[in-house]
């Protein structure tokens, strides 16, 4: 059945006619109107709706959104009380209006919405609840833009109509469906439907099937809805695969006379071990000074990919790609990102060059950046190249060092001989790695080493297992020549010989410093445990957040902690404007070194050259608003991301219902705690009313539950054993039963 919504003729009388009033007078902010105008416009004739208007009248004039200018002539209050903003509507039901130029969050009561959804970029009226009251509360009063017009849901099909009921809880109405807008979806599928209406009189809104999904349940219908609900697309269209198709694979003698032939250079890739797109690879090579030549190539996808065609229309329009549990949604087609541009061993390759010449103490003697062509001898995956660390022992009487890699990492699946040039290009790399790693972390940088879930799927992509991916040495070492190459790309075009900032256009990655009143936050509940930051400097806040990250590593509460403690961090976004990086210390911040997932670093590729070339610099307002365009579509990938993985989480927890497990309290609200499992990170909810042996009361300055008769607490951190009681893929939410504090 679709949800019902309770109401009586009155309020639809105010949700016809108390936006279009509003919008009329705001329209005409200067003109006064009298009672029979407003009649008028709002086409009312009838006496029991003029005396509506009359009782609507009257509560704008109580909201103070009107003012009565003279006996009986009406006009908009001044625009001091209006503010645009988003909405931010909870799955709860609540909503809320997120503004700037206000200090905190206005509520807006659910007859105020005025059909204002989750995201959307609204007018608001700003009012005091009661006389006597400071606190705001707010009316949509327009809807300036919607954030999306397109949804998942589940089609339930009557015989001359339909309702589709969301999957996102946050979208409080059904659309209603006509028939010729079913377009051939069967009851109970799961579909895309988008937005075409909402009349200001109906409580639905009107909405055309525009994809059908497959049936709820159904793993691939599942994550397909999830990229659907965040508006990605699954798949690429038969023109844009064309047009991929056509790219010329060989490379010529002609465009290898324009690079820089780096061929004959020892050069190699470490990757996942279950990569197909490899953006990234090193060659190494010690000059006669003794100092090192070290190069980071990157595939040179915008010699590829050129401006205004459909593959780069197609690329900027998605941004990223985006990385599930058991696929990867590719910025490129396949034919690209896979194959053309993959630095893949034993081939040769166009590349986009960073070069370094580094001494021993990992101090850039000179630099050259510039398109190359590239052969890649080997591929590592990370796991090989850590053996390789690890290893660390070099026998100088053999041609080759036998690591004897365990079948299941090996990329041959046997042992195998790595040459000493290699292993040596390894270990050489991984000590400068560990210098200009040492370098930034005394410079202010704040590492988060944060666990991240993997999943052992089977081959119906059902999850059998959870294990967690651990950043060793490998990672660190690609890390670090990946966020070289990344800063001194940014320093090369933004900053002069003599330091000063020049006013090249161009594309930075920035993360400003941390929000104060979230610092305050982070610091109250990590007190509750022992722990604490100082921030009386930038300086002592990063050194205290590394220290604080290093002593939660192997307590209960570590997940926890690094996860609040990356919340109150600002987001990392792209804009034309540095002002660096606060969580790598860096004052100048690219991204260069992943054109094939990323579109800012295709136009990172295209601004570096157009300065090689000595061109001048373009305008910028075109740049910021491609960069805007992407922060906002990878934070939507990231959503996707972790959505993917709640489901997965949920699919897994499937097969232990009722299975006892230790947890921890991740969060708390008023209607229940969070709780993470600690063997595998699996999050669900105790709802406090499932709670039977005392009624329990939310006290939000402890961050605990409390029973009223018992005074028994339970607070954020503590530890717990629960039973997993309930597994709802649909709502990708898990319920627990609380049996004891530990």
């Amino acid at each position: 059945m679709s949800r019902k919504k309770k109401g009586n003729k009155n309020d639809s009388f105010i949700k016809k006619n108390k936006q279009l009033l509003l919008q009329y007078l705001t329209n005409n902010p200067n003109k006064t109107f009298n009672y029979k105008q407003l009649a008028f416009q709002l086409n009312i004739v009838d006496d029991y709706n003029r005396g509506q208007l009359q009782k609507l009248i009257k509560d704008l004039l109580y909201s103070k959104q009107i003012k009565e200018v003279s006996r009986g002539k009406y006009k908009i209050t001044h625009q001091s009380h209006y503010y645009e903003g988003v909405l931010d509507i909870a799955i709860s039901g609540k909503a809320f209006f997120v503004c700037d130029e206000l200090e905190k969050d206005i509520y807006i009561p659910s007859r105020n919405l005025n059909h204002g959804l989750h995201g959307d970029r609204v007018r608001v009226y700003a009012y005091n609840r009661q006389r006597s009251s400071k606190k705001l509360e707010g009316d949509v009063v327009e809807i300036i833009k919607r954030a999306k017009t397109e949804f998942v849901g589940t089609l339930q099909l009557h015989d001359n109509y339909g309702f589709v009921v969301a999957d996102n809880k946050r979208m409080y109405a059904d659309f209603f469906i006509t028939k010729k807008h079913v377009n051939n979806a069967k009851d109970g599928d799961k579909v895309g439907v988008k937005l075409l209406d909402w009349p200001s009189n109906s409580k639905n809104p009107f909405g055309e099937i525009i994809d059908v999904l497959g049936k709820p349940g159904e793993h691939n219908t599942e994550i397909h809805s999830i990229l659907y609900d965040y508006g990605l697309p699954y798949k690429f269209s038969e023109e844009v695969e064309a047009e991929a198709g056509k790219l010329p694979i060989e490379i010529t003698a002609k465009e290898i006379s324009k690079r820089r032939d780096m061929r004959k250079t020892l050069t190699f890739t470490i990757d996942p071990k279950d990569a197909k797109d490899f953006d990234d690879a090193l060659s190494f090579k010690v000059l006669p000074n003794e100092n090192y030549e070290i190069g980071i190539h990157i595939a040179d996808v915008s010699y590829y990919v050129q401006p205004k065609t459909i593959l780069d229309e197609e690329a900027y329009n998605r941004a990223t790609s985006v990385y599930l549990v058991d696929r990867v949604v590719p910025m490129l087609p396949e034919v690209l990102s896979n194959n053309v541009c993959s630095l893949r061993p034993h081939e040769e390759k166009l590349t986009f060059s960073a070069v370094f010449e580094i001494d021993k103490n990992a101090k850039v003697v000179n630099q050259w950046f510039g398109r190359t062509v590239t052969y890649s001898d080997a591929r590592f995956a990370y796991e090989e190249a850590q053996e390789i660390i690890e290893t660390n022992n070099l026998n100088s009487e053999n041609q080759s060092l036998n690591l004897n890699i365990p079948k299941e990492i090996a990329l041959s699946g046997e042992s195998y001989d790595v040459e000493p040039a290699v292993a040596n290009a390894i270990l050489t790399l991984d000590k400068l790695a560990k210098i200009l790693r040492k370098n930034r972390m005394s410079e202010g940088a704040i590492t988060f080493d944060k666990v991240e879930v993997r999943f052992d799927l089977n081959k119906d992509n059902d999850p059998i297992g959870i294990r967690f991916k651990h950043s060793k040495d490998a990672n660190k070492l690609i890390e670090e020549f990946m966020l070289l190459a990344n800063r001194k790309v940014a320093e090369f075009v933004g900053r002069k010989n003599d330091g000063a900032p020049t006013k090249n256009t161009f594309i930075y990655r920035i993360h400003e410093e941390p929000n104060f009143d979230k610092l305050v936050t982070l610091k109250q509940i990590i007190g509750k445990f022992g722990y604490s930051i100082d921030t009386r400097s930038v300086e002592l806040l990063s050194k205290s957040i590394n220290k604080l990250l290093a002593d939660v590593q192997g307590t209960p509460e570590e997940n926890m902690i690094e996860t609040l403690t990356i919340r109150s961090m600002s987001k990392a976004i792209y804009t034309t404007h540095n002002l660096g990086h606060y969580g790598l210390a860096f004052g100048y911040y690219s991204h260069f070194t992943s054109p094939i997932r990323r579109y800012p670093d295709v136009m990172t590729h295209r601004l570096l050259q157009h300065y090689l070339d000595k061109k001048r610099s373009p305008s910028s307002a075109v740049y910021e608003e491609k960069c805007k365009h992407s922060s906002d579509r990878e934070q939507l990938a990231t959503k996707a991301e972790r959505a993917s993985i709640k489901y997965m989480q949920v699919k897994y927890m499937q097969k232990h219902l009722h299975e006892e497990f230790e947890g921890v309290i991740s969060g708390i609200t008023e209607w229940g705690m969070y709780v993470e499992i600690v063997d595998n990170l699996c999050e669900g909810m105790v709802r406090i009313r499932d709670i039977k042996d005392d009624y329990y009361l939310f006290d939000e300055k402890e961050y605990a539950v409390i029973g009223q008769s018992t005074k028994k607490v339970y607070r954020l951190g503590d530890k717990v054993q629960i039973s997993v009681k309930s597994a709802d893929l649909e709502r990708k939410h898990l319920d627990f039963t609380l049996l004891k504090k530990i």
